[in-house]
């Protein structure tokens, strides 16, 4: 491969960090540290993860917006920036303003999963369920705001269903199998067990492609026309970073999700992946944020 003019220029010269807003062990995580390995085996310095968590992505992402703008503190950033961006009223960044786009890792399917126990077995038997039993449905979500809870808002404002939103400030999946709520939004990384053990029963994912995870499972929006919703993940780094190591980054990042063996690897933990350009991605970056805002508005949620 023909070096580019940045590594040429002698970037990186040292370990680069990459800011994950996260725990160790989350699902994002395990996907900066595959993308990590992967860099640092193409550009012959490594990319240390860095977990940042708290307050939603924002000290994650704090942390890079005050970093030097020199390509060495990079952000995995994701859906959650364009949710925080409305939900938090009082932040010290803007996050299109201030994160340049860098490149697109992939969607992150999730499933509309139901207890075993409710009648059920479609989305539209779900939907007539819930028209007949107004404001009787349970749905459960980790925390208000997050993913889970507002791809259930949009559900809710797309199908018009009455659906109680109960947010959990530890595991909702004890009473999801038991029945005491009756549906959740969860990722399709890690669930595959549950539903293949008859835990859960998956109606349909978020996205708009079928799951190769799960390819006999329809999509929400085969019935509910226009419905879209992915935990999708990037890397951005500090608004002034220089358009030659974020041109670079992006061919290295490419290059990483078009590889058939890398992206089976991402496929195992639910990311659909697909290559972007920095302009393409900050589009979608300012498309997400705005239509998730949308979303927040019209249902009033608040930030924890």
């Amino acid at each position: 491969m023909i070096p580019s003019a940045a590594w040429t220029q002698g970037y990186p010269a040292r370990p680069v960090r990459l800011i994950v807003g996260t725990p160790p062990g989350t699902s994002p995580d395990a996907i900066a540290r595959l993308f990590g390995q992967w860099l640092s085996e193409r550009v012959g310095q490594p990319f240390i993860i860095e977990n940042r968590p708290g307050a939603g992505m924002n000290l994650a992402t704090e942390t890079v917006v005050r970093a030097p703008a020199d390509g060495y503190a990079l952000l995995l950033s994701s859906l959650t920036n364009a949710i925080d961006a409305t939900l938090y009223t009082k932040l010290n960044f803007d996050f299109l303003r201030d994160i340049a786009p860098v490149g697109f890792i992939g969607d992150n399917a999730f499933l509309m999963a139901v207890t075993p126990s409710l009648p059920v077995k479609t989305v539209p038997e779900f939907i007539a369920y819930a028209k007949a039993n107004p404001g009787k449905v349970n749905m459960a979500s980790g925390r208000n705001g997050s993913a889970p809870h507002i791809f259930g808002e949009l559900f809710k404002q797309m199908a018009s269903v009455n659906l109680v939103h109960v947010p959990y400030r530890s595991s909702f999946y004890p009473d999801l199998f038991a029945g005491e709520v009756q549906i959740a939004f969860i990722a399709v990384a890690g669930s595959l067990a549950l539903v293949k053990a008859g835990k859960i029963r998956a109606l349909a994912v978020t996205t708009t492609k079928r799951s190769e995870a799960l390819p006999d499972l329809p999509t929400i929006g085969e019935f509910v026309p226009g419905y879209h919703a992915s935990a999708w993940l990037g890397i951005g780094a500090p608004k002034d970073a220089s358009a030659a190591v974020i041109a670079t980054l992006n061919k290295e990042i490419n290059a990483i999700v078009s590889r058939p063996d890398l992206k089976s690897r991402l496929a195992g933990l639910g990311i659909v992946p697909r290559p972007m350009t920095p302009a393409e991605f900050g589009k979608f970056c300012a498309d997400e944020t705005d239509k998730w805002a949308k979303v927040i508005r019209n249902a009033g949620i608040k930030a924890d």
